[in-house]
């Protein structure tokens, strides 16, 4: 059985130039990423590889057309490296361009093509919340079926993941509080998940330590303050995404892809919703498996009594930035039982992961209390 794997090296610079010339960034190499990481970070650079921004091809969330434009603006040079400099988006896209010969998205996640690796890849996350730089998954939205897909395969794995907390500055204070929101739902999923051993608890506690004391800094002396903390979110957010890429996630995710799928919500906001409501059930099915040091764990930090620790967690995250109801996104009473239809129907692969097995009425009355 497997127990842990780690194969990409990670590596740490304090601004994008040490990076560049550490890896000696040129010729015969692709950089993704968006045009206001570009103008204040390599610009100046003169580097002399390709760039590509992700924003000429579409907006949002990453998806089956998104990627299949990119391909086809590529088709005619090779490239040795794909170096992806961006958020989720940015990086779910540059992992599906390390192929050779691809020219329809769809296929790859469908399995009909041969998928061949032919090109090394470089992941520099700036964001604190997706861990993809250290994951073997890509997920996009499938346009023609309205739904999100992923692929898993260990050709994902990025060669490097490169942290360079300095390109975190810049992100706005929302952004930044809903992506620290899901790498700490990504070490709390991970954490009670089935698969979880000695090593990925291990991790997703020293990741969720940090994103909570960090949430607790920002409470206190203001939003400004994550400045001071770019560095620790950074960390824990790769220390997150080693820990689910290992263990998986669970219901958490996916409840909240029909939502992300039909109305556009952010990825990190969409996980934010269903976070304590899907633990709070966990909890009431079996509050003395995995979850009870978990729960000691957080409510330590916070100095509450352990059977409080979910309404605790939320007044915090609150504090930050507040939940909505499920319908002020534009969700409607008929779809509830849609969405739960489609998690149960689509998303064996993460329910899989679950800390307890949810009916198809436990997911409804989700949906309908958040509703």
């Amino acid at each position: 059985m497997k127990y842990f794997n780690l194969p990409t090296q990670i590596s740490k610079f304090d601004d994008f130039k040490g990076f560049a010339k550490e890896f000696s960034i040129g010729e015969n190499d692709l950089v993704l990423t968006h045009q206001f990481l570009y103008d204040p970070f390599m610009k100046a650079l003169n580097l002399e590889s390709d760039f590509l921004m992700q924003e000429q091809f579409g907006a949002g969330e990453p998806s089956d057309e998104m990627v299949d434009k990119i391909h086809e603006a590529i088709r005619a040079k090779h490239y040795n490296r794909v170096i992806a400099v961006g958020g989720g988006t940015v990086i779910d896209i540059a992992k599906l361009l390390i192929f050779k010969d691809v020219t329809n998205t769809l296929d790859m996640f469908e399995g009909n093509i041969k998928l061949i690796k032919d090109k090394e890849l470089i992941i520099v996350p700036t964001t604190c919340g997706t861990g993809s730089e250290v994951t073997n998954l890509s997920i996009v939205e499938v346009k023609s079926k309205h739904t999100k897909m992923g692929l898993a395969m260990n050709e994902l794995y990025a060669n490097h993941a490169v942290l360079i907390p300095e390109l975190l500055k810049g992100l706005p204070y929302n952004f930044f509080i809903f992506s620290a929101i899901d790498a700490l739902i990504h070490a709390v999923e991970s954490y009670v998940s089935p698969k979880a051993n000695e090593f990925t608890q291990m991790i997703s506690m020293r990741a969720m330590e940090s994103l909570m004391k960090g949430f607790l800094k920002i409470v206190e002396n203001g939003p400004d303050y994550r400045q001071e903390l770019l560095e620790d979110f950074i960390l824990a957010s790769n220390l997150a995404g080693i820990a689910f890429g290992n263990a998986g996630v669970g219901a958490v995710h996916a409840l909240s892809y029909p939502l992300g799928a039909a109305y556009h919500v952010p990825h990190g906001e969409a996980n934010y919703q269903f976070f304590t409501e899907v633990f709070k059930v966990y909890n009431r099915l079996n509050p003395n498996g995995k979850i009870e040091p978990l729960n000691a764990a957080l409510a330590s930090l916070m100095g509450v009594e352990k059977e409080a620790v979910y309404d605790e967690i939320e007044k915090v995250l609150g504090n930050l930035l507040s939940k909505k109801p499920l319908k002020e996104y534009g969700m409607k009473a008929s779809e509830i039982q849609e969405f739960t239809t489609s998690v149960v129907e689509k998303q064996q692969r993460l329910l899989a992961n679950n800390y307890m097995p949810l009916s198809e009425e436990e997911i409804l009355n989700i949906y309908k209390r958040l509703f």
